[in-house]
């Protein structure tokens, strides 16, 4: 059976009446829609600007015309500049889905004219049904194909959702942590970006890679996540803006921390983390006492007392000692261990 052209058929309902109709869905978003002749304010926004005004949506909660079974006629509303009109709401085995509206500001539709718009509201119906029965299915061939190529790098998999959603062979792919507006939502959760030509993101996960891929590119974007709540002083919160910070997000399992530099350790067993704290600001702000000071909210000279105090336990001058890199880099290694925990 041939799919029905509902735009063709609000058409053929305006053209017999004469008079303007629009069917929208439920959050009143405007799906089909024939204008004749002028609209009222209310309508012209909803076509143009694809929204409705507060006065204008809360006749539909006033009137209860959703739990409505037969065209109701609505009397002229000025104060929300709306005319007279008649609504159908949209039904499928009795949910409501959305309403159709007929302009009727001069009263000529007849009570004949009324099985029309339920006839026209019913097949529109059916096509709101099978249109969100098609949405969900492909949503759950994404899913799991995505779910695939999380797992491996998928080549099948990639093919297949690269034909679902219509991509080119050659799509590229980044991901977002935490998930931004516009992408499949992923895990953790994440967001992952078709790379559109021209249009590639600042994205967590750096550099858009091939959709195969799609797995490393959630890895990238969880690692520099990982590392900016460790404490990361980036530029961009982005993989590619990692600088030093890779050496620590692609160190080795069996790396430890004290390998590194041994002082960290010593730094980590101290039952208060000032002393932790203090070095990691020291060195992150290259050994400047009066930065570190203004950051850490201390005197300066509670803050020469911690520094002699972590020289003491790990060796390091803090302000211009040898070791001052591999113990940073220990106490990097340590806090970023300490977020996967």
């Amino acid at each position: 059976m041939e799919p029905v052209d509902i735009q063709a058929v609000v058409e053929d309902l305006a053209s017999a009446v004469g008079l303007s109709v629009l069917i929208e869905d439920l959050d009143q978003r405007p799906v089909w829609w024939s204008t004749r002749g002028e609209v009222d304010g209310t309508r012209m926004r909803t076509i143009l600007d694809r929204r409705v005004e507060p006065s204008a949506a809360a006749v539909v909660q006033r009137l209860k015309l959703a739990q409505a079974t037969e065209p109701v006629f609505t009397p002229a509303m000025p104060e929300a500049d709306m005319w007279a009109r008649w609504c159908m709401p949209v039904r499928y085995e009795g949910t409501a889905l959305g309403f159709l509206w007929v302009l009727d500001p001069e009263g000529t539709l007849t009570e004949a004219d009324l099985p029309a718009l339920v006839d026209c509201a019913e097949l529109a119906a059916e096509a709101m049904v099978k249109t969100r029965q098609s949405a969900e299915q492909r949503r759950r061939q994404r899913e799991a194909l995505i779910d695939r190529l999380l797992l491996t790098p998928d080549e099948d998999a990639a093919r297949e959702l690269t034909r679902l959603e219509n991509l080119p062979s050659d799509a590229h792919v980044q991901v977002e942590a935490p998930a931004a507006v516009g992408g499949w939502p992923l895990p953790q959760p994440m967001s992952a970006h078709v790379v559109v030509t021209g249009r590639v993101r600042n994205a967590t996960s750096g550099a858009p890679l091939p959709l195969v891929e799609l797995g490393e590119a959630v890895r990238r974007a969880a690692a520099t996540r990982r590392a900016v709540v460790a404490g990361a002083r980036l530029d961009t919160p982005s993989w590619d803006g990692l600088g030093a910070w890779r050496l620590i997000v692609e160190a080795p399992d069996e790396l430890t921390v004290a390998q590194v530099h041994s002082g960290a350790e010593a730094l980590l067993e101290q039952r208060r983390d000032d002393l932790m704290t203090t070095a990691r600001v020291v060195l992150d702000h290259g050994g400047e006492v009066s930065a570190a000071a203004e950051e850490l909210h201390v005197h300066r000279t509670t803050l020469y007392y911690r520094l002699n105090r972590i020289t003491e336990l790990t060796g390091v001058d803090l302000r211009s000692g040898n070791g001052r890199t591999s113990l940073q880099m220990a106490l990097w290694l340590a806090a970023y261990r300490r977020v996967g925990e």
